[in-house]
């Protein structure tokens, strides 16, 4: 269970960096707080962190789900193409939000894989 631990803990890292970038975007563009608009080179990272943040709601639980139903590698796989997917979405939803799709791509199978996992392994559990 460490491992997966580990992987969620490097989630949240990503996710902390993001809004480090958000606020760097933030300082470029002098968007000041509290507005989210008015300039596509703010807004893009903003966007990203904000999807991030949605996406996490649905990997942390599944993350745990799967690891205590399934399998411990099976959800570090599984956690390693979710980082993978949102630094890649992250990079190219901040430069062209029409490119971000690869990166969301990647972020849903393995949300879905972990969320279908953990409710599988659980329904086995059952019987």
């Amino acid at each position: 269970m460490a491992y997966v631990t580990i992987i969620v803990m490097l989630a949240l890292i990503e996710f902390l960096y993001f809004g480090i970038l958000v606020g760097g975007a933030r300082g470029r563009t002098g968007v000041t707080a509290p507005a989210v608009s008015g300039n596509l080179e703010f807004e893009r990272p903003f966007r990203a962190h904000q999807n991030t943040l949605e996406q996490l709601i649905v990997f942390i639980p599944a993350m745990f789900a799967t690891a205590y139903y399934v399998s411990d590698i099976y959800a570090v796989v599984a956690g390693v193409a979710f980082l993978i997917g949102r630094a890649i979405y992250f990079r190219t939803y901040s430069a062209d939000a029409e490119k971000r799709g690869p990166g969301m791509i990647i972020t849903m199978i393995a949300n879905l894989s972990l969320v279908l996992g953990g409710l599988v392994g659980a329904l086995l559990m059952t019987f």
